[in-house]
């Protein structure tokens, strides 16, 4: 799998005029490689597992939000980046997951190939599914190297995508909390 891959690498480095024989790039198809089993690495790592490794006993019945989830992914359309920050909230019923679970599930899904609006609900339903959560809010808010770098060429631009689940969507009220949440987020810093 690896050479096969790496002779992609080379063939492409060939295709757009560069000499893949050269001394710069004679290491560059095995970097690529090991670049991308990192970068899709979530492929092998099963959501339920992480979270359900860490589910926990709990009368909390209130919000609780991780925010600020820095991510790095690949855009399935271009492989090119798109990184940015996640908030992820939800509103346990009768269990907890383990705080650290969170931004590992966003891993998860940030390392393969994705699109934005894909990985907000991927990360959405897996809280939902496997944490049984009475709602979930996810917010994405990313910058695109397809869109900065090609194309349409908009430098700092950014795209906003939200998921909502149970309470989330159904409660205007729970919906407010967790938006001026991470919004007043944005001023405070520790």
């Amino acid at each position: 799998m690896q050479e096969k891959f790496e002779q992609s690498v080379k063939n492409m480095l060939e295709i757009i005029g560069e000499n893949p024989q050269r001394e710069g790039l004679l290491k560059t198809p095995t970097r690529v490689f090991k670049a991308f089993e990192f970068l899709n690495s979530g492929y092998k790592q099963d959501p339920k597992q992480i979270l359900n490794d860490a589910l926990f006993e709990s009368s909390n019945n209130e919000m609780v939000l991780v925010r600020d989830i820095e991510f790095y992914s690949l855009c399935e359309h271009h492989l090119l980046p798109f990184f940015g920050r996640v908030h992820v909230a939800y509103i346990p019923d009768k269990k907890v997951v383990g705080l650290s679970k969170i931004p590992r599930l966003v891993e998860v899904f940030a390392r393969r190939l994705q699109i934005q609006e894909q990985l907000t609900e991927q990360i959405a339903e897996a809280l939902m599914e496997h944490v049984g959560a009475k709602g979930v809010g996810v917010v994405i808010e990313a910058r695109h190297m397809c869109v900065e770098m090609r194309g349409v060429q908009k430098a700092n631009s950014t795209t906003s995508t939200s998921a909502l689940r149970g309470s989330f969507l159904k409660s205007e009220k729970t919906r407010k909390e967790f938006f001026t949440l991470i919004n007043s987020a944005k001023q405070v810093r520790f």
